[in-house]
């Protein structure tokens, strides 16, 4: 089908006030799903040339139609006027077009609730997922653009990327519930990624959500926070890699930088570190954390101490200190958000690295991980290398998120979590106690 339709060219962010914009979690006035009825005719956007993944920034928009509005769906069209199929639009983003369907009709609340209920079932009959506490929906890979939800027990914490995002999950509660039997929800349309588009952010729970929820994971006990934790409360995609990283703590003293609630901390001191150190600046987080280390018995609270501080000076006052440790976890945020915060970014992952390794002892180990779906696994090896200078590190694996986070071929980004797991090629020091 081509495009007759008159339409107009993609504005500049700087004037809001033409665009309709459906309403926020928790703004007043919340509607049926805009889902729920076909997009008006006038909804489409052509673009320069041809679709080349579920993304589709600003400057490759040519125009759009008169009905296109934030949030809701759109017809998108190639160069040539061909229909591609439909997507999210926001006029004042620079993610112009989330891909939702590359059908000719587009989809219903019926067919979304088809495919998160698919998504689902593909977490419940895996067995290396646990049923409780796992990612259900994990953005483009399962066909729900920006949209992450995790599920903890009765509680599906959702995160919204986008304001056609939070449409999105909208739509597919009461289907998600009854996949998996959950009662209540809470979704995050957090502040950066309404400031990308201009919008407003919020958060919205159900009626009766709690405001917290204690969870289990390999054995460690967690008490969630959802009006204080970061993102949907807990960091799913680090399971295996915690449970890893406890493996190798038996006997350890074991750091942790940029710790948050204690994940890597509490499962090294449950695998028999030692003694723990964890560090992080938020001092919520670290409250947490000493809350966490409660819940798993006084002899985890004993052995692990959190310390609320920037984690580069306190990592040079380490060094100052003479401090090692046998086994080191680095795990910082997303310190390269877009591509314009790539060289600062990249310096930050440097500078962390470049403080932590040493402190690391002879034969001990090292975990590096990047949470930045702009920087490769690749990038971050590099970044490492030249952070370690002269030490003599070598690579034993990488690995990353778990099963329950798929990727999207198109999408590579969407691998986001890199971790590199090293070892100091020394000779361990010999024991005090050996003759």
């Amino acid at each position: 089908m081509r495009a007759r339709e008159t339409g107009a060219a993609l504005g500049r962010p700087a004037d809001r006030r033409r665009v309709q914009t459906h309403p926020q979690p928790g703004q007043k006035g919340e509607r049926v799903s805009p889902f729920a009825t076909p997009p008006a005719p006038g909804a489409w956007a052509q673009l320069h040339d041809r679709l080349r993944g579920p993304r589709v920034f600003r400057k490759n928009v040519r125009e759009v139609g008169p009905d296109a509005r934030a949030g809701g769906l759109v017809a998108v069209r190639d160069g040539d006027g061909e229909h591609l199929g439909w997507a999210l639009f926001h006029p004042h983003s620079q993610i112009a077009l989330r891909l939702l369907s590359r059908t000719e009709e587009a989809p219903g609340p019926e067919a979304l609730a088809a495919r998160a209920q698919a998504a689902a079932q593909r977490r419940l009959t895996d067995p290396s997922i646990p049923d409780e506490v796992c990612r259900v929906i994990h953005g483009e890979a399962d066909g729900f653009p920006g949209l992450l939800v995790d599920r903890y027990g009765p509680i599906l914490a959702a995160e919204a990327h986008s304001l056609g995002s939070v449409q999105l999950f909208r739509s597919i509660i009461p289907a998600l519930h009854e996949a998996l039997g959950t009662e209540h929800f809470q979704i995050v349309f957090d502040e950066r990624s309404a400031r990308a588009e201009g919008e407003r952010p919020g958060t919205k729970r159900s009626d009766g959500a709690p405001p917290f929820l204690r969870i289990e994971e390999g054995g460690v006990r967690y008490e969630l926070d959802f009006a204080r934790g970061h993102k949907t409360g807990f960091f799913c995609d680090q399971r295996e890699n915690r449970a890893a990283f406890a493996a190798l703590a038996a006997g350890k003293r074991v750091l942790d930088v940029c710790s948050y609630t204690g994940g890597f901390a509490l499962s090294a001191a449950f695998g028999g570190a030692e003694e723990v150190l964890a560090v992080d600046l938020d001092e919520d987080a670290i409250a947490q954390g000493k809350r966490n280390a409660n819940l798993n018995g006084a002899a985890v609270a004993r052995r692990t101490k959190f310390v609320h501080a920037d984690a580069f000076s306190y990592l040079r006052q380490l060094q100052r200190n003479e401090r090692e440790f046998d086994l080191i976890v680095v795990d910082p945020p997303k310190f390269v958000p877009n591509r314009r915060a790539w060289d600062e970014g990249i310096a930050r992952y440097h500078d962390i690295n470049k403080l932590a390794i040493p402190l690391l002892a002879p034969g001990g180990n090292y975990l590096t991980c990047s949470c930045s779906g702009l920087v490769s696994a690749l990038d971050l090896q590099e970044t490492v290398r030249r952070s370690a200078r002269l030490a003599p590190l070598q690579i034993l694996r990488k690995t990353g998120a778990g099963p329950d986070h798929p990727v999207a071929l198109d999408f590579p980004e969407g691998e986001y979590l890199k971790a590199l797991w090293l070892r100091d090629t020394r000779a361990r020091a010999a024991s005090a106690e050996q003759p």
